[in-house]
């Protein structure tokens, strides 16, 4: 399996665009998926930079309804005709984050968008075939990020903390093994991680995403003793971490320490090949 980094927050080098935001390609045997747009259209210039042909994209999800994750929509329906999109049907709910000076801006995917009979909007699971499987309503238990006190859904006219029902994880399977992938694991990678578990019998093998452990509206970073009981449990699964965008530098380093060759860090231009 290839994965490619489309977007991420950081470059492999100066020859790609960075931005706040998050988008994979991935090649599986019967699949070419689009995880995440990004937060613009920087994904799909960086797409020709690396070979990639969004054209050919068959299937595309986007994981929540954040702009940082579903920017470059209007971008990736205008270049491919044919992929269905598979989004969590709350995804186009009003969502905000603070930011200075007490106001709370619209962070949320673009209304223009809708209706588009190419949109499949998901329940809280949904197998697509012996390959792909989306699960959301993952429950907030434990070492839940603390950036998520910044972020709020908009009901009527009163803000309320968002309880991320519209965040949704791509699991995709293949000769026995898994690789989970989450965008944002706003509520808590160990949390997604023990909902996958829970729902499969089993730890997935290899875990991509952001784990949200640095708040991108006050540009703190999650307090380090969290980040290393963190690393801790996520090193006890045994699983191959890549991860990115949300996590933050500092607290990826923090995981780097206490979780070693198991974890690795992946940014814009990045190709990876996984063994399954």
């Amino acid at each position: 399996m290839i994965v490619k980094v489309l977007s991420e927050n950081t470059s492999a080098s100066a020859k790609f665009g960075n931005e706040h935001g998050l988008s994979l390609y991935i090649e599986t045997q019967k699949h070419r998926l689009l995880f995440d747009t990004g937060a613009s259209g920087l994904f799909a210039e960086n797409a020709e930079k690396l070979g990639v042909d969004l054209t050919k994209v068959d299937v595309s999800v986007v994981s929540h309804g954040h702009y940082d994750h579903g920017g470059g929509l209007k971008t990736f329906l205008s270049i491919n005709s044919k992929a269905r999109i598979y989004l969590h049907q709350k995804a186009f709910e009003q969502h905000y984050a603070n930011r200075s000076g007490g106001v709370k801006a619209y962070i949320g995917l673009g209304k223009e968008l809708l209706p588009n009979d190419r949109f499949i909007l998901c329940g809280d699971h949904l197998k697509l075939d012996e390959e792909l499987e989306l699960f959301s309503g993952v429950k907030s238990k434990r070492l839940v990020p603390s950036g998520n006190t910044d972020l709020f859904m908009k009901i009527g006219e009163a803000f309320i903390n968002d309880d991320f029902a519209h965040e949704q994880n791509l699991i995709i399977s293949n000769n026995g093994k898994t690789l989970l992938i989450a965008g944002c694991a706003h509520n808590g990678i160990i949390n997604i991680i023990d909902q996958f578990k829970a729902d499969k019998g089993n730890l997935p093998d290899y875990v991509i995403g952001g784990f949200h452990l640095y708040n991108h509206g006050n540009k703190q970073n999650e307090a380090p003793g969290i980040v290393e009981e963190l690393g801790k449990l996520l090193l006890e699964t045994q699983a191959q971490y890549y991860t990115c965008h949300c996590t933050g530098i500092e607290s990826y380093n923090c995981l780097k320490a206490v979780m070693g060759d198991h974890i690795d860090y992946i940014s814009a231009g990045d190709q990876l090949t996984i063994d399954m």
